[in-house]
């Protein structure tokens, strides 16, 4: 599995997880996107033996406010919902790590503080 990161570049995490899928969650979740208080960026946070962790980047929108007691309960409903779609997300990575790897699991870690204005939530795949 060398050289997974190679894989993903910013421009194939764009890909995997556009820009406006924030507003679309925004918009199906408040019927607006303009009421989403963060944007959510894709990024490649490393790997181990069996395992490929990437992050689901929260950044706090201009004049909104991204609150601790609103991200902690995101991990639980990220990986349900049907617009985020992280067993979507997942198959995708599947099919670039090609012959390198198999997707065999994954779950949402706890978000994570990094900011005020960012929080992340990892994404952790179990490789075989």
């Amino acid at each position: 599995m060398d050289n997974v990161q190679d894989v993903f570049t910013q421009e194939t995490l764009q890909k995997l997880f556009p820009a406006d899928r924030a507003n679309a969650f925004f918009d199906a979740l408040f019927g607006d996107a303009e009421e989403g208080a963060y944007d959510i960026r894709l990024i490649y946070q490393g790997q181990s033996a069996n395992t490929l962790t990437l992050g689901l980047e929260l950044h706090e929108r201009p004049g909104k406010c991204l609150a601790c007691n609103l991200t902690y309960g995101l991990p639980e409903v990220f990986s349900r919902h049907p617009i985020i779609n992280i067993k979507g997300l997942v198959a995708e990575v599947d099919a670039l790590l090609g012959d390198k790897a198999t997707c065999t699991d994954w779950k949402l870690g706890t978000t994570q503080t990094a900011s005020k204005s960012l929080h992340v939530i990892p994404l952790i795949i179990s490789l075989s």
